[in-house]
């Protein structure tokens, strides 16, 4: 993966995949943008597919208009249809074209309910940190990851799974450098709030919960793949000074390296899926 050049004008890459929601892409920039300090330091990048047509010209007639009386830099990609479950693909090319210093995987069934938002992001430039949002899911993972731009030049890609905040958020864990930051996330997925029930949630396939499938989250390539990425990133750190001791220990097995993990899973939503041991 090549990166175009940061942009010193342009603090937070928004990286948000779309398929037939018109209304909830609207809803998802508006309080996006709406509620940041510096909406002119934030670009968007929109993966379209090219057989969505509706959705398309829906940005064009009534998105586009927005985003530029906003002065909101923007991006639209044309894709021949992926598919959810190479969803992964979409968010790579979109930071591959991407100029801010973090990138922030973002929703079409998403909202943002605090205001500030980007300014919590920027507070944390002098640092390498995955930083997690607060959600609805009270989930440990970092569910819309934002990640630095380094994190990207260094892996070569936001994730090479579908499972683009486990991974993220798996490495993240492993290396100690998640931070919980003061901003509040709604995800109005339909099992959580009823909303969006559309063909768009039903037809999502999975690639989680077979570990005996080459392509799933937990089979063994996976692992160790996450790990051989968790090692590069420390490669990177260590010389910046970053305590990676927890790492290291982890690595040894004498931590448990997912304590601070299972610590926030506080309705045991992992526990439907084994945390494997690590593999290297």
């Amino acid at each position: 993966m090549s990166l175009l050049e940061q942009n010193p004008n342009i603090d937070i890459s928004v990286l948000l995949p779309v398929r037939e929601r018109p209304g909830p892409m609207e809803d998802c920039l508006r309080t996006l943008i709406d509620t940041a300090s510096a909406p002119e330091r934030i670009e968007v990048l929109i993966a379209f597919d090219d057989d969505d047509t509706d959705t398309i010209e829906y940005f064009v007639d009534v998105i586009a208009p927005y985003l530029d009386s906003k002065k909101v830099t923007y991006t639209a990609m044309q894709f021949k249809r992926l598919g959810y479950i190479r969803l992964n693909e979409y968010l790579n090319k979109l930071a591959e074209n991407s100029q801010g210093a973090w990138m922030f995987f973002w929703n079409d069934d998403a909202v943002m309910t605090t205001t500030g938002w980007d300014d919590v992001i920027r507070s944390h430039n002098d640092q390498f940190a995955l930083l997690r949002a607060e959600t609805n899911h009270e989930h440990p993972y970092a569910i819309f990851p934002i990640l630095p731009r380094k994190w990207v030049e260094i892996t070569g890609h936001l994730s090479p799974h579908q499972i683009n905040d486990a991974w993220t958020s798996q490495i993240g864990w492993m290396l100690d450098i998640v931070v919980t930051i003061p901003v509040m996330v709604e995800h109005q997925r339909y099992d959580l709030t009823g909303m969006n029930g559309d063909d768009v949630f039903k037809n999502r396939p999975m690639l989680e919960g077979n570990p005996n499938n080459p392509r799933d989250f937990n089979h063994v390539t996976w692992r160790k793949r996450r790990m051989q990425e968790a090692m590069m990133i420390g490669n990177y750190l260590a010389p910046l000074g970053y305590d990676l001791t927890h790492f290291k220990l982890g690595i040894e097995n004498k931590v448990d390296i997912w304590e601070k993990m299972a610590a926030l899973d506080k309705k045991g939503l992992l526990k439907q899926w084994k945390i494997h041991e690590l593999d290297h």
